[in-house]
């Protein structure tokens, strides 16, 4: 299962991105969390962190090997998100780690429809993310480590 919850970058430099999603009624994991209360799951709030942080690491998506979310610290959840809300993401690159990984921090805020995008607007969702290349193991790479036999 695959979700994209970028929509468009709005700003991207060398080391911080701006991008939006709108959360509409369509999406299908607000189907279940809550029916009769739909809020975005703050999982999804996460991973959209992930997906722009991914968006500012690699912009062309040309890396052999994904980025993938290694550690969430000091993660925060604020105000609800509805469908029919844009939440906007805003990722900044801190630093490049000597193991490889890179150290982000973010948030997503949310825009209300008729909101002005540019006002002090409410958190979301906040916190310290951690990226580093995946690990792709080959099947000789599996038998060695794991002593099991293919």
């Amino acid at each position: 299962m695959h979700f994209t919850l970028i929509d468009r970058v709005l700003e991207q430099s060398d080391d911080q991105i701006l991008a939006i999603k709108h959360i509409s009624n369509a999406e299908e994991y607000l189907q279940d969390h809550f029916p009769t209360f739909p809020v975005l799951p703050g999982v999804m709030m996460l991973e959209a962190m992930t997906q722009a942080s991914r968006k500012l690491i690699d912009p062309e998506d040309s890396a052999e090997v994904p980025w993938v979310l290694c550690k969430a610290r000091a993660l925060k959840y604020g105000t609800f998100v509805r469908p029919g809300a844009t939440i906007r993401i805003t990722m900044k690159k801190l630093k490049d780690n000597d193991d490889g990984s890179i150290d982000l921090k973010g948030d997503v805020r949310l825009v209300e429809p008729d909101a002005d995008p540019t006002a002090d607007l409410p958190v979301a969702c906040s916190g310290r993310l951690t990226l580093r290349p995946a690990i792709i193991q080959t099947p000789t790479a599996i038998k060695s480590t794991t002593g099991a036999k293919q």
